[in-house]
C-alpha cells in the first residue's frame, strides 16, 4: 500500500512547483531557477528518501520481510526512471 501511495506522491511536488515546460527549470542543464523549482526538488527528493527509508526501517524492526524491502526498492528504482527518463525527453522536445 505505501508503494501505491508513493507511486502517487512523490512526483506531485515536482510536476506543480518544477516543470514548467521550459529549457530553464529542467533538471539537466538548468540555468535559471526559482525558489519553487527548488522547492519542489527538495519536496520530492524528501519524499522519495523517506519512501525508501521507511520501508527498511520497517524490514530492520522485523515488521515486515526482506521480501518486502526488496519488491519496494524495486518499485522505487523504477519510479525513479521513469521521472529522470520523462524528465530527461521532456527537456529535449525544443530539439526536434
Amino acid at each position: 500500500m505505501l508503494v501505491g501511495i508513493m507511486y502517487v506522491l512523490v512526483p506531485m511536488p515536482y510536476l506543480f512547483f518544477g516543470s514548467s515546460g521550459g529549457e530553464g527549470y529542467a533538471i539537466y542543464g538548468s540555468t535559471i531557477q526559482s525558489g519553487w523549482v527548488d522547492a519542489g526538488k527538495f519536496l520530492t527528493g524528501f519524499s522519495a528518501v523517506g519512501s525508501i527509508a521507511i520501508p527498511a526501517i520497517l524490514a530492520h524492526a522485523k515488521v515486515i520481510t526482506i521480501g518486502a524491502l526488496i519488491m519496494e526498492l524495486a518499485a522505487a528504482f523504477v519510479l525513479g526512471a521513469t521521472v529522470l527518463t520523462y524528465d530527461y525527453f521532456s527537456s529535449r522536445d525544443a530539439f526536434y
